[in-house]
């Protein structure tokens, strides 16, 4: 039983050092495609932030006017002359 936990222990003790190794040349290569990356995805989000801002202020000045037309009909009625 001690034997099994040594040697699995030591297994990964060996793999681990192997694995640091070899992610610190990969770490330096893929922090600048991290960055490329990040800037795209910024790129992105405010494109949609942009179209959906672009949206919702269409949709306020449609329903603004059609609440402006609505109380403009509501006065000329008060102010038609009445037959």
């Amino acid at each position: 039983m001690k034997l099994n936990y040594i040697l699995t222990v030591g297994a990964l003790a060996c793999g681990l050092a192997g694995v640091t190794a070899t992610a610190q040349d990969k770490k330096d290569q893929s922090i600048g495609q991290d960055l490329k990356d990040a800037g795209k995805d910024t790129g992105r989000a405010a494109k949609k932030t942009g179209k959906k801002v672009k949206r919702g202020t269409k949709k306020a000045v449609n329903k603004t006017a059609e609440g402006t037309e609505k109380g403009a009909e509501k006065v000329r009625q008060k102010t038609a002359p009445t037959p």
